[in-house]
């Protein structure tokens, strides 16, 4: 799981701090480029300069989108703010496919249309100032995305690792063109750059939808949210876990928890809402817990559930169970569970959703089965 930054302020400071260097390195980068590519006429160096300059146009809006994110609950927004940093993410993508469209329209008209390269030792001398200046800022932001977990530093940072690839298909391209006057390779090289920032923006604005769509919480966070919850001796398990991100920090979630349903309500209700306050101290997570009361001492349930377990792992070990309950009010036992299934079996719900209660009732052909198949949201 990713590090934790201290608070919000702290995020809007990472933020302002990034957007803060990458505007004044990014307008260096595209000045010296913009001469560069006037007086050597290369347009592949021109359109690393105007890469540039998105960047340092995305930097601005990420310093925008950490003081927006950075304000506290409200009224009208109880979770905070902190879901515009996806909003700004969702710009800067933008941005950088406007910028690479633009650039590839301007290559093509270049292949067609070459122009005679000058080239002189200064021009490489210049670009390559390119190269420890992105390593730097790719470097600045992959320590902050550490720190904050902020998908913005992230896709800054592989904005800048792109950067030097880009100048350096670049550098080749005046070299190459100049040296054997084959005016369209600078054309070619620069449609390849505007292809690299296309795939770059197309990158980008997924990572920036996933969570807005709503996407699974990492396998290390659930783990940590079950072995707390269930750090108590009183709740038996848990499952259906589900969780809510509003952005940097900002997370809630639900649970469903087994108890034993002999213990007097009271005393679940402490346990439960300790769970959810070691919860909230420990990951800063606003947790609500569901409780499912439980018959431990029910020989014929234990039996019941074990073969269920059994006919289902040995259908398919990557299933489970939970909920399970007798129902001793039919003409037959009725046996009542919930079985989790990956979602890539959804397809095939009602041909195995046959095939285990086939099996159960090949193994218990005095029950009747009530499941409820469903997959899980982590």
């Amino acid at each position: 799981m990713k590090k934790k930054f201290k608070n919000i302020g702290e995020y809007e400071l990472c933020g302002i701090l990034s957007g803060a260097v990458g505007i004044l390195l990014n307008l260096f980068l595209c000045g010296i480029k913009f001469i560069v590519g006037s007086m050597s006429h290369s347009i592949s160096v021109t359109a690393d300069g105007v890469n540039n300059l998105s960047d340092a146009a995305s930097n601005i809006v990420t310093i925008i989108g950490a003081k927006i994110s950075g304000k506290p609950m409200d009224k009208e927004h109880p979770f905070g703010h902190g879901r515009a940093e996806y909003i700004s993410g969702l710009a800067v993508a933008f941005l950088i496919l406007l910028m690479g469209f633009e650039l590839g329209k301007e290559s093509v008209i270049k292949i067609f249309s070459p122009e005679k390269l000058t080239l002189e030792p200064i021009f490489l001398i210049v670009l390559g100032v390119s190269f420890p200046i992105k390593l730097f800022m790719a470097y600045f932001n992959h320590k902050l995305y550490k720190h904050t977990g902020s998908l913005n530093f992230k896709a800054v940072k592989q904005d800048s690792l792109n950067d030097c690839l880009a100048t350096g298909a670049t550098v080749l391209a005046l070299v190459i063109s100049s040296a054997f006057d084959i005016g369209i390779f600078d054309g070619a090289v620069g449609l390849a750059v505007a292809v690299i920032i296309l795939i770059s923006g197309i990158k980008i604005l997924k990572e920036i939808t996933d969570p807005l769509l709503g996407e699974a919480p990492d396998r290390e966070l659930t783990e940590r949210l079950e072995k707390i919850i269930t750090a108590d001796e009183l709740i038996l398990g848990v499952h259906d876990i589900i969780v809510h991100n509003y952005g940097h920090n900002q997370i809630i979630a639900s649970a469903h928890a087994e108890v034993p349903c002999d213990v007097d309500l009271v005393t679940i209700h402490e346990k439960i809402d300790s769970a959810e306050k070691r919860v909230q101290c420990e990951l800063g997570i606003m947790l609500s817990v569901h409780i499912d009361p439980v018959d431990t001492d029910d020989l014929l349930r234990t039996h019941y559930k074990e073969l269920t377990e059994d006919v289902i792992k040995l259908y398919n070990p990557c299933y489970s169970i939970h909920d399970f309950r007798l129902d001793r009010d039919a003409d037959k036992v009725k046996l009542i569970f919930d079985v989790v299934i990956p979602f890539e079996d959804e397809k095939n719900r009602d041909r195995i959703e046959n095939d285990i209660i086939s099996l159960i009732q090949s193994q218990a052909p005095d029950t009747e089965i009530s499941a409820n198949f469903e997959h899980s949201y982590t």
